[in-house]
């Protein structure tokens, strides 16, 4: 299972981090969001893979900032149309589309069969105007009407009573997770000791 610590800033924390049983590190690119990086890293990690969070920024932008801080991945959690996924996965990127699940709403299947084949993942999060580290949750079971090929990550409000919650979840796309504002001391900054402790709880 992929475990990825998303929203991360500081140089010192991202060290140690760098140092748990991680698999990937979101370092958010978005200027609307608290945990916004600016322009590049000051630490780039080179143990973990580094995504690259955008919403619905230019393309070129994405292009600069990805060489900049020497990125694995880019995760799209706007409305970027399938083009855009299919322009960054032939210049070599690995792609994330995001998807917001309302509460009241079926999962969007339609929507998601438009991007099929176009993505690398999908992460489903809960739907909020924040684009991301609401610490709102959905409901889980509504994925079993997801039966698309592509892998997926869970997100939205993940937190370190959710241990059981996460082993117990059966889908056969199902690739990891992704933690953020739950396991925090201050936004932008993860509670090390923490994520610590959820990590080796998971197994």
């Amino acid at each position: 299972m992929i475990i990825k610590v998303c929203g991360i800033r500081d140089a010192a924390n991202i060290k140690e981090l760098e140092l748990l049983d991680i698999d990937w590190m979101g370092f958010i690119f978005y200027p609307g969001s608290p945990r916004y990086v600016g322009r590049s890293l000051g630490y780039i990690p080179s143990k973990v893979k580094k995504i690259g969070v955008f919403v619905d920024q230019d393309p070129q932008i994405v292009r600069e900032r990805a060489a900049q801080n020497k990125l694995d991945a880019i995760q799209l959690h706007g409305s970027e149309p399938p083009w855009y996924c299919i322009n960054l996965r032939e210049e070599g990127y690995k792609v994330i589309k995001s998807f917001g699940i309302d509460e009241d709403d079926f999962i969007p299947i339609a929507q998601l069969d438009a991007y099929e084949g176009k993505c690398d993942y999908f992460l489903f999060d809960r739907k909020t105007t924040l684009h991301g580290g609401s610490g709102r949750k959905f409901d889980w079971n509504r994925l079993a009407d997801y039966q698309g090929d592509t892998p997926f990550l869970l997100s939205g409000g993940i937190s370190p009573g959710d241990v059981e919650k996460i082993k117990s979840f059966v889908h056969p796309r199902f690739a990891g997770i992704d933690i953020n504002s739950r396991f925090e001391i201050e936004p932008a900054l993860k509670d090390i000791e923490m994520i610590k402790t959820f990590i080796k709880q998971l197994g």
